[in-house]
């Protein structure tokens, strides 16, 4: 079962903390945490507080166990950007940007992903046999329709010329 955690308005830039969730991307729950334990970025701290409370969240909300959780994906989105100036030479100033980021890690218990994948895909051939398609989904179906009744109709010119 998919289970998330997310944690708002860390002090540190996406863009370094983007470097620490690529580590940890797909890999097991535990090796996770054991690489975020021996890296020395200072990113690994907000991650790794993270991705333990989403482990949390799947052992306590959905009974999983620690050995069966596989880090899906970590997102990490910037947060807002508090602005300030620095004094500089000749009574102007200069813009500091101090950036936050937004993390959010999703851990996943592959046992019962499959068995969602497997019910997605026959929900959509089921849907696909009864042709409930939306409007839209029809006008696109009818377009390729026409292109491919127009690439036959070609191709049948052309064998009857031969």
């Amino acid at each position: 079962m998919r289970t998330q955690a997310t944690a708002k308005f860390v002090g540190t830039s996406a863009r370094k903390t983007g470097l620490v969730a690529g580590l940890i991307r797909g890999r097991r729950a535990v090796d996770a945490q054991h690489i975020l334990a021996n890296a020395g970025k200072r990113a690994t701290g907000p991650v790794g507080k993270v991705l333990a409370s989403a482990v949390a969240n799947a052992e306590n909300n959905h009974g999983a166990k620690l050995a069966d959780l596989v880090v899906e994906s970590v997102l990490i989105g910037p947060g807002p950007s508090l602005k300030r100036s620095m004094p500089r030479a000749k009574g102007s100033a200069s813009a500091i940007r101090k950036r936050s980021s937004h993390i959010t890690v999703i851990v996943n218990d592959g046992k019962t992903a499959r068995t969602l994948v497997g019910n997605a895909k026959g929900a959509a051939a089921e849907q696909a046999s009864v042709g409930s398609d939306t409007g839209r989904r029809k006008e696109k179906n009818s377009v390729r329709e026409r292109e491919d009744a127009a690439t036959e109709a070609t191709e049948n010119k052309k064998e009857e010329a031969k």
